[in-house]
């Protein structure tokens, strides 16, 4: 038996995804300081803080990571924030997640496994891997 979503529910939803994306951290700490889950994840696993951190957002990542999100929560394919922000070469982000706790190792491709593939020597320094 499927359950039908409320379409507010869904819309707010999309709303707060799309805050994610944009990195309104401001927004999005509200949110979660008001009740929405900081490990919220849309249909393919990516979570606020996946979203934020593949779209170069720094302030928003640490914002939610603040506030309780996982920092190393894989989308359904396996893949962290901090291997998106390395794929997508984005400095503040990965030093973002390293400070909130993100381990390198983590997820399918790792950050560390993505660094080598792209030769990132200074990450893989950072990442303390050879």
């Amino acid at each position: 038996m499927s359950e039908e979503l409320d379409p507010e529910v869904v819309e707010l939803a999309a709303k707060i995804f799309e805050l994610a994306r944009q990195g309104d951290a401001e927004a999005l700490a509200a949110y979660v300081d008001a009740g929405v889950p900081a490990n919220l994840t849309n249909d393919r696993g990516d979570s606020l803080v996946m979203l934020a951190a593949y779209h170069g957002h720094a302030e928003a990542v640490a914002a939610l990571l603040a506030r309780g999100a996982e920092a190393d929560r894989a989308n359904d394919r396996g893949q962290t924030p901090l291997a998106g922000a390395v794929f997508k070469g984005e400095d503040a982000v990965i030093k973002a997640l390293l400070a909130g706790g993100a381990n390198p190792s983590a997820g399918t491709p790792s950050a560390v496994d993505t660094a080598r593939m792209f030769g990132k020597t200074d990450l893989l320094a950072l990442f303390g891997a050879n």
